[in-house]
């Protein structure tokens, strides 16, 4: 994914470099989005959903001081239904000089919806498959940028960047978000000078043929169009060895040799966080083959299976692709609606790496610089609409699709803990409905239900598919003796959710350094908690620990002399069956006497538990005789 720099809006290239523990999410969204058109139609092809493509043969011709592709894509590919015509995704802008079945050409068409269309000798029935070869060339299209060609330190530079709708730009493909094809093999043709650069590895030595040398690539794991990725220049290759012997895949960086000594050093990063991600959830998923860098010209980079095209390598960076290795590359997101599945869980495996390595402070630091930036407007939803799906800006929203889905992450890992947490996210990404497949939201919210043993209907409503975030105000009161009653309000930001359901973090402190943490189960607006407390409370604050989304939110402590008939509660009022007695732990109640409209005596009890269905409907008044004194209450029997 990726975006031009606007220098007006981006940190300096030395600022990216020297930061250690910050993410600059902003810089990431910029580079991982296109930059040409903030309009575009992402509606499906209908007239590619007839067929899965299971193999391509890619062999490409270039030259990186020009800009000019020479293509022979050999696709392999299985009718849905009956077909008597195949049609890729094609920019009319490249030439298509012939199509091919074995030694049979075929007729074809490139019609102005950039559409490729070839007509099948026979119809080709449902089940079976067939294999065209197709010859093309030209001056790839400009408008997504997804094939460039530009120097560095004088050196010419070819590098291709398909995100999200760029692959047919320079190979004719099919870049709907419902097809991943099984295996590719990719052959680069370029002058022999340089080093050529795709996904997977190299299974033979590349081979020379006069001036040219020509790269042979395999990878055979599932993968989308718009992860199919090519680069060709004067790389120095720098080799790293990851995993644990005997278990161990290499890491192949290939780098500007400008930047080689730099960049060698900052790559040490690369193994404790392949070490720290694998601990975390699952081993590294593309490990029979590589992982790997190669450095290309835009800000920041894009995570193209088993090798993240980067443009510097700075720990944020490299945590942020790597991480998109298990969320994005194996469990691709199924639509464009969906891209926090890629984007939030991205941005929050790289926030895990400060909270590892460099302890929970960093890590909230963090976490408060993206809650800043998310409340930084007042609405705004994860999951996009239809209309928001067409606008390539918007998907990649560094406010919403990376910083709000990483916050997201973040509060389901503390409502349902840890243990929990993790094992619902290895389940997903172990689930063969969905590793190296596509999944959509309902499909991560499954497995998390699933593992967690209740709904998170009401958490996705409120944090997924709707918009804002609350504002708290919190009051504490010392409320007799190792107690504490707590009143938990709350406004939104947007009126789209009424109430943010969510588990509220407070931490009190005592007069001799004391700290204690509360969590708060809060479901309704203005609820009140009566809390067990070590200690005599002296101050309160809200979610110390950044785990919520939520903006100007304030504790504060309370008068802390008991207001005795304020801090009685009963309830339910009205009621038809039992009334129940809140008090202060210090409150000795020694008779409950209830009394009718007339004055007369209709009930005793000494228990905080009292049960009224015997007497008739009416207003009644309530006595409580205690160790402070004695206290009235109206109750209404229905």
């Amino acid at each position: 994914m990726k975006k031009i720099y606007f220098l007006l809006f981006c940190l300096s290239i030395s600022y990216v470099y020297s930061q250690k523990s910050k993410l600059n999410v902003e810089t990431i969204a910029e580079a991982e989005m296109k930059s040409a058109s903030a309009l575009m139609n992402l509606q499906v092809n209908p007239n590619t959903a007839n067929y899965d493509v299971t193999y391509h043969r890619l062999e490409f011709t270039l030259n990186p001081s020009v800009y000019f592709i020479t293509g022979k894509v050999t696709t392999t590919f299985k009718a849905l239904s009956n077909m008597t015509t195949v049609t890729f995704d094609l920019t009319n802008q490249l030439t298509v000089s012939s199509v091919k079945i074995g030694t049979t050409n075929l007729s074809f068409v490139q019609n102005a919806n950039n559409e490729l269309v070839i007509t099948l000798p026979t119809t080709l029935t449902t089940n079976n498959f067939a294999t065209v070869e197709i010859n093309y060339s030209g001056q790839p299209a400009t408008g997504e940028q997804a094939f460039t060609q530009e120097t560095h330190s004088g050196t010419p530079v070819i590098y291709t960047l398909s995100e999200p709708f760029g692959a047919r730009d320079w190979w004719p493909c099919k870049q709907d978000l419902n097809d991943k094809v099984d295996s590719i093999d990719v052959f680069i043709t370029a002058p022999s000078q340089y080093v050529s650069v795709a996904n997977g590895i190299e299974t033979t030595a590349p081979v020379i043929n006069g001036a040219n040398k020509t790269t042979h690539f395999h990878h055979g794991y599932p993968i989308p169009a718009y992860l199919i990725a090519i680069a060709v220049t004067n790389y120095q290759v720098f080799n790293q060895t990851a995993g644990t012997a005997p278990n161990t895949f290499p890491i192949i960086n290939y780098i500007y040799p400008e930047n080689y000594s730099s960049s060698v050093t900052a790559l040490a990063q690369t193994l404790p966080i392949m070490n720290l991600y694998e601990t975390l959830i699952e081993p590294y998923p593309f490990r029979n083959e590589k992982y790997g860098h190669a450095q290309f010209g835009w800000g920041g980079g894009m995570e193209h299976t088993t090798v993240s095209f980067m443009y510097n390598f700075s720990r944020g960076l490299i945590a942020h692709e790597l991480g998109h290795q298990w969320f994005g590359d194996k469990v691709t997101c199924g639509s464009w609606k969906d891209i926090w599945l890629n984007e939030g869980f991205a941005t929050y495996m790289a926030a895990m790496v400060i909270e590892n390595f460099d302890g929970i402070p960093a890590f909230v630091s963090e976490k408060a610089s993206m809650i800043n930036n998310i409340t930084s407007q007042p609405n705004g939803n994860v999951y996009l609409t239809d209309t928001q799906a067409t606008n390539v800006n918007r998907i990649f929203s560094s406010r919403l699709s990376y910083n709000k889905g990483a916050m997201i992450l973040e509060m389901l890992r503390f409502k349902m803990g840890d243990t929990a947490f993790f094992q619902a996210l290895r389940n997903y990404l172990a689930d063969v409905n969905l590793a190296y497949k596509y999944a959509v939201t309902t499909d991560l919210k499954g497995h998390l239900e699933a593992v967690y043993g209740q709904s998170l209907t009401e958490f996705f409503n409120d944090w997924v598919y709707n918009q804002g975030y609350p504002t708290y105000t919190i009051t504490a009161q010392n409320w007799g003796t190792g107690q504490a009653r707590f009143t938990v309000s709350q406004t939104q930001s947007d009126a789209s959710v009424s109430f943010f359901e969510m588990p509220v973090p407070v931490r009190i402190f005592g007069s001799g350094g004391q700290q204690y943490d509360v969590v708060l189960q809060n479901t309704t607006n203005n609820q009140q908690f009566i809390v067990n407390v070590p200690f005599t409370i002296t101050s309160v604050s809200f979610d110390p620990d950044k785990h919520l989304i939520a903006k100007n939110s304030t504790a504060t402590l309370g008068n802390s002399v008991v207001e005795w008939n304020q801090a009685i509660s009963v309830y339910p009022n009205p009621t038809n069956s039992y009334i129940y007695i809140q008090k202060p732990s210090d409150l000795e109640i020694s008779a409950v006497t209830l009394f009718n409209s007339l004055g007369q005596i209709v009930l005793k009890s000494n228990s905080t538990e009292v049960s009224i269905e015997e007497l008739s409907s009416g207003v009644y008044e309530l006595q409580l005789t205690t160790n402070q004194g004695n206290f009235h209450k109206r109750i209404i029997k229905q």
